[in-house]
């Protein structure tokens, strides 16, 4: 089973070493990396072309203008030849080498159309300590309607979904992976399995998890993916994600504590 990785790129020459190096440490061997970098004015290609004969003819790469974080996904998806398709992030990695096996292993079963996991969060300044954990535990497809979604870059997807139901919709400029996965998981109801795994390390700052005006825009990015798809929904409905988030991040830290306790 052959696993197609997408990365999308634009001077991201700081931090798409510790992404490359991620994918060529996995210890699943079929997979194909695809980075689309729109037109980079720093390193990042050199990066790149640096790090490419690692990858034994695994890496696609091109350099180009487009018209974003979504449209360069597009291209990826275009571009790959896998069963399965992923996200990793030109400022994220794979948080251990066992990850894709674990996707492959579970992508077995016909009956499961897509997986997702967890994710945690880092600052740039110390990759190795957690900060956030993000865990799609508690995800039901019912809670699409209160604006939650499994951790995107955990999200991993057979390529007949994105024929069938299409890719990003670049109408939606800052939330448009929650409309693609409120596209398929509620509306066309693809079969989903959760693993308890910590997928990717992100570092905090990206345009999803910066500040309050990101946050002003995916509410309004969420409100017209309900639109598109005549989903009724309450004006305060989508709000209803920020308490579920903040029960997750008191119960992670109360484990945490918990554990740290006992080691004592």
């Amino acid at each position: 089973m052959k696993i197609s990785i997408i990365t999308a790129t634009y001077n991201s020459g700081s931090t798409v070493r510790d992404t490359m190096e991620s994918v060529l440490a996995q210890s699943y061997g079929d997979w194909e990396h695809i980075i689309v970098d729109g037109a980079s004015k720093d390193n990042t290609v050199n990066v790149i072309q640096e790090l490419e004969p690692k990858y034994n003819g695994r890496l696609k790469w091109i350099s180009e203008p487009d018209k974003g974080i979504y449209d360069a996904m597009n291209k990826g998806i275009a571009l790959a030849s896998g069963d399965v398709i992923g996200i990793l992030n030109s400022d994220d990695f794979y948080t251990s080498p066992g990850i894709l096996s674990k996707v492959a292993i579970e992508m077995l079963d016909d009956d499961i159309d897509a997986v997702y996991g967890d994710i945690h969060f880092v600052d740039d300044a110390d990759l190795t300590r957690c900060v956030r954990y993000y865990s799609s535990r508690f995800f039901h497809p019912w809670m699409m309607k209160l604006g939650y979604q499994p951790a995107h870059p955990s999200f991993y997807c057979r390529k007949k979904h994105y024929d069938n139901y299409g890719s990003f919709d670049l109408r939606f400029k800052i939330a448009a992976d929650f409309e693609h996965m409120l596209r398929l998981i509620y509306v066309n109801r693809i079969h989903t399995r959760y693993i308890p795994l910590d997928f990717v390390t992100m570092r905090t700052g990206g345009a999803s998890t910066n500040g309050l005006e990101s946050h002003r825009r995916i509410l309004k990015d969420h409100y017209r993916a309900y639109r598109k798809h005549s989903i009724p929904i309450g004006f305060l409905t989508d709000l209803v994600r920020y308490p579920l988030k903040l029960i997750e991040i008191l119960s992670m830290r109360f484990s945490s504590n918990n554990k740290s306790h006992n080691q004592n």
